[in-house]
């Protein structure tokens, strides 16, 4: 899978100031954008505001908050200056990406406090496509732009949200923008980067839609993984992660992780949820490594790190593995995780309420009890 974070950027400006050209000559300050409080005037240097502080971001290689640094405008900037803003820090942008390693990542407050080049990325051309519309919305214009670019964002920064049949209307729905029939309207909304939790060797990184689809397909998923990977339960994984994607029942942080090492950065394995946790706070682990990679405890210590964020939760109670009986190493990587062989009553009760085949062994971990 070809990283197009940059081509994506550099799109998305153009898409931009081709629009803002059209109207350089009227009064932005004078009309509001859209259903936005700003003026276009505003709106249009938030863009540009935006742009710069993602490029610092990945460039200064910020980990804890947001570069101190901000833009501005040299007095009396028209609006044909204020484009050519745009369209430098949107250059600059896409050269910090395409010049950024994979594994970088850079502070950004939400949902998870870090994203990669391709967040970063993404969330620039969110910002692009969303004030674009808005400048148009408040001068009378209609604004469409190409339908790559609305996927690119849909796929990789809104997986909790159900692919509609057109993505830039999904993409303005998704955002307060607009009405999807048989979606009630959003008034809320926030886009999501992956979630990557450290262990001591690896970094667990949470799968994009994007990033299935990719796997499920026969695809590196943009990885680069050791020789042999990925291996057949990551991409069946992948592929269960699109399904409920496509369903609108895939919630991020209950999906597919991919362990990547840090002394190399290669992907040795997957690891995931199978499914949200149920109304009891159940919820089913499963993993696999490279057959070259195995042996070595990466699978362990990514188990318990996943398992410790989850048992962290308010909506997990109880996490479960079920291992074939004759798969040693894999009850082996449960154990040194933390998981305790169930009792025969909690296996019966799993093959009878959960279809669980007896042939299976199941293996439990619970969370700390809470404080009285």
């Amino acid at each position: 899978m070809r990283d197009i974070s940059g081509e994506r950027v550099q799109q998305a400006v153009a898409s931009c100031v081709t629009l803002l050209r059209t109207v350089a000559d009227r009064d932005w300050s004078a009309v509001t954008a859209g259903r936005m409080e700003w003026d276009c005037h505003e709106t249009a240097f938030h863009i540009a505001e935006d742009l710069i502080a993602y490029a610092g971001q990945l460039a200064g290689r910020a980990q804890d908050d947001w570069v101190p640094f901000e833009i501005t405008l040299e007095d009396g900037t028209d609006n044909h200056g204020l484009i050519h803003v745009i369209e430098t820090t949107g250059a600059l942008l896409t050269a910090t990406i395409r010049t950024t390693p994979p594994e970088v990542r850079g502070f950004h407050p939400y949902p998870f406090r870090s994203a990669n080049r391709e967040g970063f990325a993404t969330m620039g051309v969110a910002e692009l496509l969303l004030h674009t519309h808005d400048i148009a919305e408040g001068l009378g214009l209609t604004y469409e732009p190409p339908a790559e670019l609305p996927e690119f964002v849909l796929t990789r920064i809104f997986p909790h949200v159900q692919p509609g049949p057109d993505h830039w209307r999904t993409l303005l729905w998704a955002t307060g923008r607009g009405d999807l029939p048989g979606r009630a309207p959003v008034t809320e909304w926030r886009w999501r980067n992956n979630l990557v939790i450290p262990t001591e060797r690896l970094t667990l990184q949470g799968v994009t839609p994007a990033a299935a689809a990719d796997l499920s397909a026969g695809g590196d998923g943009g990885f680069t993984w050791v020789v042999g990977g990925p291996f057949e339960g990551t991409r069946e994984a992948a592929g269960m992660m699109v399904k409920a994607y496509e369903t609108g029942v895939h919630r991020p942080e209950f999906g597919l992780f991919v362990l990547v090492r840090k002394e190399d950065d290669l992907t040795v394995g997957g690891m995931g949820f199978h499914g949200v946790p149920d109304e009891e706070g159940r919820a089913e682990v499963g993993y696999d490594l490279v057959e070259g990679a195995r042996g070595r405890g990466y699978a362990s210590e990514a188990l318990d790190a996943l398992s410790e964020w989850a048992l962290a939760r308010d909506d997990v109670q109880l996490l479960c593995a079920i291992v074939d009986a004759d798969n040693l190493p894999s009850q082996g990587v449960a154990s040194r995780a933390g998981y305790v062989r169930a009792t025969v009553e909690e296996e019966r009760a799993a093959q009878e309420g959960h279809d669980m085949d007896p042939t299976l062994r199941l293996y439990v971990r619970e969370g700390r009890p809470t404080a009285a």
